[in-house]
């Protein structure tokens, strides 16, 4: 009866999309698929969303690593207020973050810091949407780390950094690995958060997202999903790609 129902609540809402969205791709067969995927608005849009997504990605590695260390191991006033607010982009519209780049950082930015129509704005806006991937994967291991290794290294002489590198990025890598897997994925099809800020300038600052909108409103709907679909492999392959490495890396470890 569970099955049923997961498998039944599941199909309705991934697989039956999945499978609309693969008949549209393909509806005028694969030559049309081609084209439309590989056209020269394309191609720069995706280029442009997969650079993007990438440096976020990267960047909120280090930086949700850095904040999850900063929560677990660190006690501070306002350490509460900062472990809530790490998760305002999950309940946060990414418009209303988009409307807030953009009044901060564009035309009439009061800090005089235009960074509209740039990959910059696109990426620090794509920064803000996947922060918490990064922190929430890495900070429930540290949480259960045990602190004896580390304790014990110190004790033998080693740097900080030649502790963390030894002993607790190992044990973190796999969970990092699968943050950044799932920001990276995010980010891929992020729209709310990059519409203002991105300007979406065709062959310039368009991201993939935004050009699959503006095919839809000028009917060019089997083009809109043969880009959607490219957009859903890369991230399906990003996804299987981050969780195998992460259990072979788990695996090992253990």
């Amino acid at each position: 009866m569970a099955k049923g129902v997961a498998l039944g609540y599941i199909s309705l809402l991934v697989l039956i999309p999945l499978a609309a969205l693969l008949t549209n791709a393909f509806n005028h067969g694969l030559g049309a698929f081609w084209s439309a995927a590989t056209g020269t608005e394309s191609l720069d849009a995706l280029r442009l969303t997969v650079t993007c997504s990438l440096l976020a990605a990267i960047f909120n590695a280090v930086a949700g690593t850095a904040t999850a260390f900063v929560l677990v191991r660190d006690n501070f006033w306002g350490k509460a207020m900062l472990n809530t607010i790490i998760d305002l982009p999950f309940a946060l519209p990414t418009v209303v973050a988009g409307v807030t780049f953009y009044t901060l950082y564009g035309p009439l930015s009061p800090f005089h810091v235009n960074i509209t129509g740039s990959w910059v704005g696109i990426t620090v806006a794509i920064m803000f949407v996947t922060l918490p991937f990064s922190v929430r994967s890495v900070q429930p291991v540290l949480e259960s780390l045990s602190l004896d290794a580390e304790a014990a290294a110190s004790t033998l002489g080693a740097s900080p950094f030649h502790v963390f590198r030894t002993i607790t990025l190992p044990a973190i890598l796999p969970a990092l690995l699968t943050g950044t897997g799932l920001a990276f994925a995010r980010a891929l099809g992020e729209y709310g958060s990059v519409v203002f800020i991105s300007n979406n300038l065709p062959y310039r600052s368009e991201v993939a997202s935004s050009y699959v909108y503006s095919l839809v409103s000028s009917g060019q709907v089997s083009s809109a999903a043969s880009v959607a679909f490219v957009l859903l492999s890369c991230a399906l392959v990003v996804l299987i790609a981050s969780n195998v490495i992460a259990r072979r890396l788990a695996r090992r470890r253990g």
